[in-house]
């Protein structure tokens, strides 16, 4: 068989698995290699190749690489847990930054749990055991899972179109993850166990420095958030896939979805209510990821605000831009948008105290296609009534408002943080979750495919990291956009727009990827949602205008 790997094209005997194909290179590779495409589908080192094809190795340092690490953790700290405390049971709830938050029921956090967890997992990495993908046809895997008396992976046998069902095997122990994970366990040898409020903190280096653990930084606020949501939708026993999918089967999913929504609305309403009890408040400043739905809150703010007799004013920091010729450059040469300095502060607060004092001012307008801002007439003047909101990626960024008291200011962190799980042992990714919702967005109100926006989304996760998530927590609210049922609703478009991605092209990857868990989702019809609940920024046909 013929396999290319970069511009090489080598032989490759029936069955040799990648790691055995390309040992030399996976050696000289500057960072630990974790795993590979073959075909643009993600694989792991101990894929057996058994057809013409090209490989793509995958290290520690890039996105993918940390993904699979992190899976690997998980798996082996379940491993690990699993033979210490066999009669327990252990939930990975949530990813804080560089972190897998996780909970033990019936069983008290102390120092000897964690030492002995830490100590477990050590020696399951020291040994370097091999991690296998065992494949079974329906009738085992239904023989399976009655001898074992395990729901572990079990999900896969709910899919009638499953005809193959897979499970890893470490020794004795298995478990199933929706995603690759490596093929042993030594590669994973960096990661530290923490406890963390009423559970633990897995922790594990970031793709830029992948030999080192990050700084532990404290995310009180977006932890307080999630917790809340998880505390909620465990009350509705819906969170996890197979639970929603139990709702929409029964029909008793409007129930779930106007519950989801009616928190939405009473968290909406308890942001509007704090910002009205301090009257010192002038400006309120919205941030938050690609795909949060920062429009639809901001509008839904506004009504809130109203009732409790303040008038929103919305201003857009995009008419504060530099002229282009004065845009800062990357390191590519390219103008770079994103940073801070890109915005005209020194005009931008100049009008927010000017505004603040009861003056006049004449707003830009900025003319993206020349390059520059326009005044064309329109004035604005803040009546008492009225208050400032601005949204944008820099809004949590008190150099933007540097000349503006913090008591005037109410910054609000918006994100859709997912809680629900597929099982107890794979979470859904926030990540994951803003991407469908993209996907969806781009392609009813932008004409972008699918594909355009798969290529084009590391560099919005650039942007991100840099500009919005190292200031949530200077947030004074924040406020999760996700709904448990939302994959539900958006798949019905999404899986179609994935599957046009052909397996040539370099997107397959992930397109197949997402295709592989949003099709464990059962479908929610689009007239159960509510015309103003948020997820209408993506599907289209809301009540709010976009």
């Amino acid at each position: 068989m013929k396999v290319q790997y970069n511009d090489k094209i080598l032989e490759a005997k029936e069955n040799i698995t990648i790691q055995e194909l390309l040992q030399e290179e996976i050696k000289k590779s500057e960072h630990a290699v974790i795993g590979a495409t073959f075909n643009n589908e993600y694989v792991n080192l101990g894929y057996k190749i058994n057809k013409d094809g090209k490989i793509k190795l995958i290290d520690i340092a890039s996105k993918e690489g940390t993904k699979i690490y992190r899976r690997t953790l998980v798996y082996i700290l379940g491993k690990a847990f699993e033979e210490l405390y066999p009669d327990k049971s252990m939930i990975v709830n949530y990813q804080l930054t560089n972190s897998m938050f996780f909970e033990i029921e019936n069983i008290e956090i102390t120092e000897e749990l964690v030492k002995n967890l830490t100590n477990r997992m050590r020696e399951i990495i020291e040994k370097d055991l091999k991690i296998e993908q065992v494949i079974m046809n329906r009738k085992e895997a239904e023989e399976f899972f009655k001898k074992y008396h395990t729901v572990r992976g079990k999900l896969q046998l709910d899919l009638k179109e499953n005809q193959e069902i897979y499970m890893y095997y470490c020794e004795d122990y298995f478990n199933y993850c929706y995603g690759t994970l490596a093929n042993r366990t030594g590669i994973t040898n960096i990661f530290e166990i923490v406890p963390y409020d009423d559970g633990l903190l897995l922790r594990y280096p970031d793709s830029s420095r992948p030999e080192e653990l990050p700084k532990l930084l404290q995310t009180k606020k977006l932890a307080w958030a999630l917790e809340e949501y998880d505390d909620i939708h465990k009350i509705l026993n819906v969170n996890t896939v197979y639970k929603l999918n139990k709702a929409i089967n029964e029909g008793t999913v409007k129930d779930i979805i106007m519950l989801d929504e009616a928190l939405h609305e009473k968290k909406i309403a308890n942001i509007a209510d704090n910002i009205a009890k301090n009257r010192n408040v002038k400006i309120v400043l919205i941030a938050g990821p690609s795909s949060s739905g920062k429009t639809t809150f901001a509008q839904r703010l506004g009504i809130q605000l109203r009732i409790n007799r303040i008038k929103p004013v919305t201003i857009s920091v995009d008419n504060y831009f530099v002229e282009r010729k004065d845009n800062p450059k990357d390191e590519n040469g390219e103008y770079d948008f994103e940073c801070i300095e890109a915005i005209d502060l020194e005009l931008f607060n100049d009008h927010l105290t000017k505004l603040l004092n009861g003056e006049e001012v004449e707003m830009p307008e900025f003319d993206f296609f020349e390059g520059t801002k326009k005044y064309k007439g329109e004035k604005l003047k803040l009546e008492p009534d009225e208050i400032l909101v601005v949204e944008g990626i820099h809004c949590l960024n008190d150099k933007l408002t540097s000349k503006i008291a913090k008591d005037q200011k109410y910054k609000i962190y918006i994100s859709a943080l997912t809680v629900l799980n597929m099982d107890r042992y794979n979470r859904i990714s926030t990540t994951d979750t803003r991407l469908i919702r993209r996907i969806v967005r781009d392609y009813q109100f932008r004409g972008y495919s699918a594909k355009h926006t798969i290529s084009t989304w590391h560099m919005v996760n650039r942007g991100e990291e840099k500009n919005i998530f190292p200031y949530q927590e200077e947030a004074d609210s924040i406020f999760n956009t996700s709904l448990i049922y939302e994959l539900g609703a958006l798949k019905t478009i999404a899986i179609p727009l994935l599957e046009e991605i052909k397996q040539e092209e370099p997107e397959y990857a992930e397109a197949k990827r997402l295709i592989d868990m949003l099709k464990y989702f059962e479908s929610i019809p689009q007239d159960l949602i509510p015309n103003n609940s948020l997820l209408k920024e993506f599907l289209g046909g809301g009540n709010f205008k976009y």
